[in-house]
Order: structure tokens, then sequence, then C-alpha cells
């Protein structure tokens, strides 16, 4: 078992009653995390509403010698996320680690897919997270201390066919989470994205036969250490899939200056713009935001001084 514990440290874990988020919270449990077990026991597709899986992993974490409180409400709405961080905050009076897994499915192509089925994910997924993490939030800053783990995806970067609704929400997550760890990097707040990949309910529907192992099991050390005191990072994307870590970033080529452009030179330059022969591979967050623009406008003031 690890050194690194979360001895008289609160996690909150949404989505926690099976798959990726039942292994969170099985492992923090045993390594000391007060945990709130968050999962209204919904279907795949976001229906429904069953006790059971939240009380059952709140169970396992007892029989491990942790403690841990089953809560059913759901991240979808506003109420929901405020009431998930109170449940925390009564029980175990703080909140220090955030791990956003919740999530549904609802397939349709970018033609074809319902305004209900659309919204349905992106209220579990992007909205979900919004709501758990401004209460949350507020607690940290408070303490002058916090971990949260937003769940990003491989879908989210690169897109998959009849998921948009999945794609957008998954992408989102890069955005929250970059604000997250620019406004907390004054009070002790990390926050990052795993983008991780396993066989879970989720998959339900799709050819994995093909699949090498794939375990939530492998996926959860990842995780812990981004929860961890001692995560030295913020603001940043992991990979975790089939025992592969890595991480993914943004880059931006260096692109190419001219003080007045015409279509016809944007099409000329196209391939210079284009070349990643030189990358600016910023920070990540706040300084990120703020390199990107102190470059530019250096490019900008000695392309001028050339001209």
């Amino acid at each position: 078992m690890s050194t690194r514990r979360f001895d008289n440290q609160v996690a909150v874990i949404t989505g926690a009653g099976r798959g990726l988020g039942r292994e969170y919270a099985l492992l923090l449990g045993a390594l000391g995390a007060k945990v709130v077990v968050n999962d209204p026991g919904s279907a795949i597709r976001g229906g429904g509403r069953d006790a059971g899986p939240a009380e059952a992993v709140a169970n396992e974490v007892r029989q491990l010698g942790g403690e841990a409180v089953a809560n059913l409400d759901s991240v979808a709405t506003s109420k929901g996320g405020a009431a998930i961080i109170d449940c925390a905050l009564e029980h175990f009076g703080r909140v220090d680690v955030l791990i956003h897994n919740a999530g549904n499915v609802r397939y349709g192509s970018l033609r074809d897919i319902s305004d209900e089925d659309f919204k349905a994910v992106l209220d579990v997924h992007m909205l979900g997270a919004f709501n758990v993490v401004r209460p949350a939030f507020g607690r940290m800053v408070s303490q002058q201390y916090g971990r949260v783990v937003l769940t990003g995806s491989i879908g989210g970067l690169y897109g998959t066919h009849n998921v948009v609704n999945y794609g957008m929400s998954k992408a989102a997550m890069i955005g929250l989470n970059n604000v997250i760890a620019t406004e907390g990097a004054e009070y002790g707040i990390q926050s990052n994205i795993i983008l991780p990949g396993a066989v879970t309910r989720m998959a339900d529907g799709l050819d994995t036969s093909a699949y090498p192992p794939m375990g939530p099991e492998l996926v959860a050390p990842v995780v812990a250490w981004l929860a961890h005191a001692s995560c030295s990072i913020s603001g940043e994307m992991l990979i975790s899939m089939a025992g592969r870590v890595a991480r993914a970033f943004i880059a931006e080529t260096e692109g190419v200056f001219r003080p007045e452009w015409t279509i016809d030179e944007v099409a000329a330059q196209m391939e210079a713009i284009r070349d990643r022969s030189r990358q600016w591979v910023l920070p990540p967050a706040g300084e990120g935001y703020l390199e990107h623009m102190q470059r530019s406008f250096a490019m900008a003031k000695a392309g001028q001084g050339n001209h």
C-alpha cells in the first residue's frame, strides 16, 4: 500500500457507484480518505434512481477500514451539486478532494440527435462539473487547500462519431480546468483533468473484443496522485488508457507575422502557418494565457521593425 495517504481528508467523488468512480472511492478510502460516494444509481442514459450502487460502494469502503457516506443527489442541477458538497460538510466538515466522474451516454449523429438527448449529456458531464465545482471551490478557498480532478476524454480532444454531446462536454473541461487552476493557485488549490480509457458500462454497445486489458483499476492510481497533496502539476491533462499514462497538451505553431493580410496571402502562407518545426508549448492555465499574449506581441513588434 502506498505511503501517499489521505488521512483526515474528505473526498467527494461523483458517479462513484460503479466503474471508474467506484475504483477511485475504494482506493482513496483504503488510503485513509473519508469518502462521499455520490451516485443516484441512474441507468446509462441517465434515467431512474437506485440507492444500491452508492450504498454498496460506501459499505466496501467501510470494510476496508475507511469512512464513507452514500449520496444520491444529481450533479445535473445546481441544487443537486450544492447538496452533494453539503453532504460532505455535514458528515465530515470539509472538502479536500473533488473528483467529477459522473457521466451518461446518449448516442446520436450530429444531424439526428434530439434536443433532449443532447442536453441530457451536457447537463451531467459539463454543467454537472460546474455544479459541484462552484460550491466546493468556495470551501477550498476558505481552507486554503484543495484538489480537483475533472474527467475529460480523448473524444473531447479528437472527436468521434455519434457523440457530439459527449465530445462537446469533455472539451469544455479544458476551459473549466484552466480557470480553477488559475483562480485557485493563490489558495493552494490545484486542478487537473484525467482522460481515462477503461471498459465499464459506458462501453455498452461497443465492440471491445480486440481491446487489451483496460480495467478501471489501471486508471485509479493516476487519479489518486492527481488528488494527493504531493501532486506537482496543475492545469494539465493526463491520459490513462490500457496501462499507458501520458500527458496531453495544447501546442501552437510559431506561425507567421505580417503587418497586413489578404485572403491570397493567407493561402500562400498556409504551409508556413501550419509548420510544426517551431512550436510553442506554453504553461497551462493563466501563465500560458499571458505568455501567449507576450510572445504574440513580441512577434508583431519585431515584424513591424523589419518592414
